[in-house]
Order: C-alpha cells, then structure tokens, then sequence
C-alpha cells in the first residue's frame, strides 16, 4: 500500500509540488528546456569523453540544488496529525523532539530482539576484540561460510549471512546475490540503450547531477576518483522508466510535465525526469560508496537501482513506513530521550535540537561522514536486516558516544563542531554497546 495516512500523503503531495515549483522556476530563470535533443556534434562528443566525463568543466555557476536536506528537515518538523491537535492523546505531547507525530516505534527491548545478530557474545566483522573468539579465527570461519554461501547461490542465506558483516573480497558477490543481480547480457544491453538515451538527450536534471557531483562526492578524500562512474551510473538511471515501479509502494508520485501548451492533458503528459525521481543535495553520495565494490557500469549500475528502489527512496519521501525517514527521526530522538535524557535536555535547552545535527547523516545514509570501511561494514547490515533502522540506532549511538563532550556545548555550533568529524568512528562497537550494554 502506497500511504495509509492521508495526512501524510498529504504533506508529501504539497513537498512534490514545492519542488517542482522550485525546478520550474530555474528553467523559466535559465531559459532552459525541461529537455532537448543533442546537436549531433555535441552526441559524437559526449560518446567520445564517456569514460573522462569528470574533465568536463560546464558552467554549472546558475544552477542550485532543488533542495538540501535541511529544507527538508523543515517540512517534517511542521508535519501534525489533524486528529490529534485537541490533544487527546496527553502521553505523546511528552515528545520534546521537532518530530510531533505520534507513529509507533521501536524501543531497546524491541530492537535487541531485532538486531540479535548484533549481540556483544556474536562474532561481527569490524569488531576487533570479541572476547569468546579470538578475531582471527572468527574471520577465517566466517570467510569459509561466506565462500560456501556463495556457492550455493542462496539469496535468504546471503541475507542471514552478512548480518555479522561481509569479508571485504566477498562482499561485491554477497551484495549483488542479494540483490538478485546476475549483470545477464540482456542487463548489459539495457544499460547500453539508456546511455544511447543520454547521449541523444539532454535533459536540466543532467546539470543538478553535475553540480551535486561537483559540490560532494568530487569534494571526497574516499570518493573524488569516482567521479566519471558517478556520471555514468547517475545520468542513465535519471533515464530509466522501470524505476517508476517503485512509486506502487513509495508514498511519492513521480512528477509530469506536459507539451507546451497542453497543459492538464493527460495524453500530452511524460513523467519527468522518465524515472520520475528530481536528484536533491547530495544524491550522488548513494552511488560513491558503491563504486569501491563495481567497477563494471552496468552492474554497478544494476546495484545501485536495485538499492535505490528497495531502501535509499524512503530517506527522501514522507511516510509512515518504519524505515521511512519520518519514523528514523522519531525513533533517534525517542531513543536519546529515554537513555540520555539529561544529554537530551541540555542540547534542547541551548537550542542545539539533536535532530537537527543527525538529520543529514541519516537522510545520506551516512555516506560521506563514516570511512568507507565502517560505512560499508553498516549498509551490510541495511541489507541483512531488509530495514533502514539501524540508521537512527547509529545516528543515537554517536550521540551516546560524545555525551561527555556534548554536556559541555553551550551552542547549535559548538555540538556540530564536536560531531563535525565522524571518520574515526568504529561503526559495529558503537552500535553493539548502545543497543546490548545499554542499561534498559
């Protein structure tokens, strides 16, 4: 089911309209078509420089992002329940967070059942000290596991499997099994015909693309030699219509333009972009960490759409659906305020609402703020749990971590300075020590 909430579907309807408002005043700005056929000439040279797409310069200075997540940020903090404003429901108006929604999330007895796998007795990948194994030989048996499961060629026991974490050489393998992502020669060939599509036509999307290249990943210690995938990868998939099947169960609709002219005539009317997704602030970081594992377009290609559509739409629509964003923030801030109450209290009362600094972490999955390798080691996790949760069980984790520091901030700035730098961070001790050493 799309959305059962109607003021949610509600408040994601009046989102989509204020960012096509936003794209269509750019085009009107720039004079710009929505979309346009390439000059043969500019064709020939866009084929030529495929694979150095990232030496292009273009003048990208007019374009801006469609929007940033904290624009975002802003519409969830005012989304209300028509039904609860009489105040009916007293237990709730305890929530001191910005999220004043009242959906049911999990707590930490309901989470350890959960996330089992992640136990302080369970051997994991990127744990270095498991007292009960010695690590060496943990990884040794768990790599044979990996090796069989692969042989197997079983999806469910993939699943269960990276759970603990993926070795780092099985791990594009494991993914992709997953994924059910065989890169068949019939997937190659569609992968052909949308760059043959990119190639023909240019569409405004293509220069939010570049520009949000430009301003993240290029920007990246991990991610700036990606940049030509990045490109690839992302201006194909703007053209790739199967990605509207994910609009059954998202709570979006993909947005329509017309003809000239024709305005509200159905016939007259193509999703746009065909994919019927508008690229934000920091889109193309749910590419970059893939590329570490793809080095072939088409299947990295293939991963990341496959992804897209079963986790990364929920970080940027409005929903009720426990891994949607909405239910993420609700359950960070639910999460500090029950075990850090006192931390909770004293960044609300300095202004420094904990939401607002965690927020982007979450909505980007926390690509471009963890090292790759702890980053990598957190989406296995996505992917063996089927749930976007552990995100907010992260973001919450990172706070209880800093607690010392942050009671000392008097300020918004001095909590983001303390949090500015995440790289460090050993994401799996992190997340087990919250949730299981965590006195509940």
């Amino acid at each position: 089911m799309k959305e059962p909430l109607a003021y949610m579907r509600k408040a994601q309807g009046s989102w989509e309209k204020r960012i096509l408002k936003s794209l269509n005043s750019m085009c009107t700005e720039l004079s710009i078509p929505l979309a346009q056929k390439r000059p043969a000439s500019e064709q020939k040279e866009l084929l030529n420089k495929w694979n150095e797409m990232g030496t292009d310069e273009p003048d990208l200075s007019l374009f801006r992002p469609v929007y940033a997540p904290k624009d975002f940020l802003e519409v969830l903090m005012n989304l209300r329940n028509p039904n609860y404003e009489n105040g009916e429901q007293p237990s709730f108006r305890n929530h001191l967070g910005l999220i004043q929604v009242p959906l049911k999330v999990k707590d930490i007895p309901e989470l350890k059942e959960d996330f089992s796998e992640l136990d302080l007795n369970i051997g994991q990948l990127g744990v270095d000290d498991s007292a009960q194994v010695p690590p060496e030989f943990f990884e040794n048996e768990h790599v044979r596991i990996g090796q069989k499961v692969l042989a197997e060629q079983d999806s469910a026991a993939a699943q269960q499997y990276v759970r603990q974490g993926c070795p780092t050489a099985l791990r594009a393998d494991l993914w992709a099994l997953i994924l059910n992502i065989s890169n068949q020669p019939e997937d190659i060939l569609y992968y052909e015909q949308l760059k043959s599509n990119v190639i023909q036509h240019d569409l405004l999307v293509d220069s939010l693309i570049y520009k949000d290249v430009k301003l993240t990943a290029s920007n990246d210690d991990y991610y700036f030699v990606f940049e030509d995938y990045l490109y690839q990868v992302l201006l194909c998939f703007s053209r790739d219509t199967s990605v509207l099947e994910h609009f059954a169960y998202s709570s979006a609709t993909p947005p329509k333009s017309y003809i000239r002219g024709k305005l509200g005539i159905e016939e007259y009317a193509v999703f746009y972009p065909p994919n019927g997704v508008i690229p934000f602030h920091g889109f193309s970081m749910y590419v970059a960490p893939l590329c570490f594992l793809y080095h072939e377009p088409s299947k990295l290609y293939q991963i990341f759409r496959e992804m897209y559509v079963r986790f990364f739409f929920r970080l940027h629509s409005i929903s009720s659906h426990p891994s949607g964003i909405v239910s993420l923030c609700l359950l960070f801030e639910t999460l500090l305020q029950t075990h850090l109450p006192q931390l909770f209290y004293h960044l609300r009362e300095i202004g420094a609402q904990p939401l607002r600094i965690s927020f982007k972490w979450m909505v980007r999955a926390f690509s471009g703020y963890l090292a790759t390798d702890q980053l990598l080691l957190l989406w296995d996790r996505i992917l063996g749990y089927n749930s976007l949760e552990i995100l907010a069980v992260l973001a919450a984790a990172v706070f209880a971590f800093r607690a010392v520091n942050l009671m000392e901030v008097t300020s918004l700035a001095a909590a983001e300075a303390v949090l500015a730098d995440l790289s460090t961070l050993k994401v799996m001790p992190l997340l087990q020590i919250f949730l299981f050493a965590t006195v509940t």
